[in-house]
């Protein structure tokens, strides 16, 4: 499996990515602190489900580096969660666990989970590959341009950085090496593009701060 012709099947998604007003607004400063502030809190809730997503794929990887990898990525992520979330929401006074997640937010996550649990380990490579790959060339891109604000800097340099690119290259390289029938490599195609669809749903949904109809939790509790 070549990994450039996954990413040859999102180029529509990548550039709406990129052009969507949510993206834009890191760099030109137009987007609301209160669209952030939300995307952080949906982005911490989502960290805790796409680690559960990489130990899966760690207990079925059947080749040691290859659990390592991902086994080393699960306490990547919840580092992340820490260091930046945290550090976000300190600042800003608020305890993201007090806040609901957004349909969106549950139906990626749910999809991720879904997938890595019940398919074949390439396709849960594959399902996961958009989240690394799209913030890394989303960061290089932005980070080129920069931004004035502070917080929206701190984001871009974060996925922006060499170190984060690193890791994502582990898992491309593990996508490359992959040997598949025709069928397996549309199977593929598709979790790739259907998670790259949901990465730019997920920011979409911040910029329109989506919320249930109703409250999650039951009436008089």
């Amino acid at each position: 499996m070549r990994s450039d012709e996954l990413w040859s099947g999102i180029r529509d998604v990548y550039e709406g990515i990129l052009t969507h007003p949510f993206i834009k607004g890191l760099t030109d400063g137009s987007l609301p602190l209160e669209k952030f502030k939300y995307y952080i809190i949906q982005d911490y809730h989502y960290l805790k489900e796409f680690a559960k997503a990489l130990a899966l794929l760690s207990a079925k990887a059947e080749k040691s580096e290859e659990r390592e990898l991902f086994a080393t990525h699960v306490t990547h992520a919840l580092d992340v969660e820490r260091e930046l979330h945290q550090g976000f929401t300190k600042e800003w006074g608020i305890n993201p666990e007090e806040y609901e997640v957004s349909p969106t937010n549950l139906l990626y996550t749910s999809y991720l989970i879904s997938v890595v649990y019940s398919r074949p380990f390439y396709e849960g490579v594959a399902a996961v590959l958009p989240c690394y790959w799209i913030y890394m060339e989303v960061g290089k891109e932005l980070k080129r341009m920069g931004s004035a604000n502070k917080f929206y800097q701190k984001w871009i340099d974060t996925y922006g950085g060499e170190e984060y690119e690193k890791g994502v290259r582990a898992v491309i390289q593990i996508i490359d090496g992959f040997e598949v029938t025709k069928e397996q490599e549309e199977n593929m195609m598709r979790h790739f593009r259907t998670a790259s669809i949901f990465e730019y749903m997920f920011w979409d949904s911040a910029y329109k701060l989506e919320r249930f109809p109703f409250n999650l939790k039951r009436a008089g509790y």
